[in-house]
């Protein structure tokens, strides 16, 4: 029988690695791409996430399965860098979406206060 690791098994380890990347818990920017984005602080994550978003857009519009894995996996480590640098975790991500689970999106949306 396979024991393949969870999903929130994987994430929690990433985000533990995140975080000994932040520059405040002794990540160097100098060695670690992502110690060097939360050094630079939100703009540069920001915009790696818009950069991201949009090429997943672009391979999923030429239906490319690999690089709609790839572009996704981007994307979502770009997410996780926000998370650690806001002190967030998947888990807090996951347990919104499990809250969510089972309901109409337009239920979810209505739920919402007014902006």
């Amino acid at each position: 029988m396979s024991t393949a690791p969870s999903t929130t098994d994987t994430l929690a380890r990433i985000a533990d690695t995140l975080a000994t990347r932040r520059p405040d818990r002794g990540g160097d920017p100098q060695s670690s791409y992502t110690a060097k984005l939360l050094a630079k602080g939100p703009d540069a994550f920001l915009k790696k996430i818009g950069e991201e978003a949009t090429e997943l857009v672009m391979a999923a519009k030429d239906g490319a399965p690999e690089r709609i894995i790839s572009e996704t996996a981007d994307l979502w480590f770009h997410c996780l860098v926000t998370l650690t640098h806001y002190n967030l975790r998947p888990e807090d991500v996951l347990a919104e979406l499990a809250r969510r689970e089972g309901l109409s999106g337009l239920e979810e949306k209505a739920r919402r206060p007014a902006s």
